[in-house]
């Protein structure tokens, strides 16, 4: 019998946030829910010991599968999930929980309103740089004017699709998506930009809500590299399109 949802936590060498406690809030939480689900741990060829404090505790919890995948960073690896991924409504999130797995309350109730794909919006970003910000506002602003995607945004690690959507959305991914490969811990804002721009060409009803999100120390952004990939992507995407290879 197929789980009403699906948790998908991809993870490049975070052996700190492991120690933490991340596994056990977000196993904790779901344990008191009603409906049925499953958690899809997701390792990006980590060189810590992030898969063997992942698989000690899959022993030991239910419901809970790591898969090891070869290292080609996070859109691949989030994108291997979701293909994985068996529940009626599949989430991915981040593995530090700066966004709490309890969220989760906000955004599955979309989903009964008609919506495709439900995204987290961080307001205010609460503990973050003033440079982290700053480039927050003038990515907004790029992603308007380049991609027309009118969300607040679109760089939140936590993001609910119906199966059927992510599972359209991510096979059309021109990219990032399963295939693509950067090496060490960056993460691309053009890959969720792309699932974005394919989610809307492809019709999907899009939610943004506002949840709760929380600065963590240790975080793999770096703020003028990042900018640049962002670009990048932004640019990218945008050449995609006018040669058509989003074609419904």
């Amino acid at each position: 019998m197929k789980p009403f949802l699906s948790v998908v936590i991809p993870a490049y060498n975070e052996e700190y946030n492991l120690r933490t406690g991340v596994l056990d809030s977000v196993y904790d939480y779901l344990l008191e829910q009603k409906y049925s689900w499953e958690i899809l741990f997701v390792d990006d060829g980590s060189t810590d010991g992030t898969v063997k404090i992942a698989e000690k505790f899959a022993k030991k919890h239910k419901g809970l599968i790591v898969f090891r995948e070869p290292h080609r960073g996070k859109a691949g690896t989030v994108t291997a999930g979701i293909l994985k991924a068996k529940g009626e409504i599949i989430l991915f999130t981040d593995t530090d929980q700066a966004t709490p797995i309890d969220q989760l309350e906000k955004i599955l109730p979309k989903f009964n309103e008609g919506f495709d794909v439900v995204i987290g919006s961080r307001s205010g970003r609460e503990g973050a740089p003033i440079i982290r910000k700053m480039m927050a506002t003038g990515f907004s602003l790029l992603r308007m004017l380049i991609l027309r995607l009118p969300f607040k945004d679109t760089q939140c690690g936590f993001k609910g699709f119906k199966n059927a959507a992510a599972n359209n959305i991510f096979r059309k991914l021109q990219i990032f998506g399963e295939k693509s490969s950067t090496v060490g811990a960056s993460v691309f804002a053009g890959f969720d930009l792309e699932v974005l721009y394919v989610a809307r060409k492809l019709g999907y009803k899009i939610a943004e809500v506002p949840v709760d999100w929380h600065h963590k120390e240790g975080t793999k952004v770096n703020p003028i590299k990042d900018s640049i990939e962002g670009l990048k992507g932004l640019l990218m995407v945008r050449l995609n399109a006018i040669m058509g290879k989003y074609r419904v």
